[in-house]
């Protein structure tokens, strides 16, 4: 598969799956949790709380693990793994941007100051489970 199949495979999952694993580091060890992704091309945004653990965790070791993709339609489901690093982004244009009302529950609104978007730069890719091929990674 050359990279340019890769890599439409890749944006085709980021695209089409917006919940994943988010996994951080906390006292060495990794802490997950169910997130909801957005994407611009192969950069990954998540909404999260100012007042959650993973603010102080990313702030002390911004390393981050993505699970993201898989359909539960069997073991061969296409999924990618994805290493990077996170830093927080306010920016305000990003928050309207991303801003959905079923954040509602957790925020006043998109200029609540708790309101905050986790920017993920990946570092590594790997395409698992495409069609009983092997792992493929996207040369980034």
């Amino acid at each position: 598969m050359s990279q340019n199949q890769i890599k439409e495979k890749v944006l085709n999952i980021i695209r089409d799956h917006k919940i994943g694993v988010l996994s951080s580091v906390e006292n060495n060890k990794p802490h997950s949790r169910y997130m909801t992704f957005f994407n611009d091309e192969l950069t990954l945004y998540t909404p999260t709380s100012g007042k959650t653990e993973k603010i102080d965790e990313i702030e002390k070791n911004p390393n981050v693990h993505i699970l993201i993709g898989y359909d539960n339609e069997g073991l061969g489901d296409s999924y990618l793994e994805i290493s990077g690093t996170s830093k927080i982004n306010d920016s305000n244009e990003l928050k309207d941007k991303l801003w959905n009302e079923s954040f509602e529950k957790w925020f006043e609104g998109p200029k609540d100051p708790n309101y905050l978007i986790l920017q993920i730069k990946p570092e590594s890719i790997r395409l698992m489970n495409n069609n009983g091929e092997p792992p493929q990674e996207l040369s980034l």
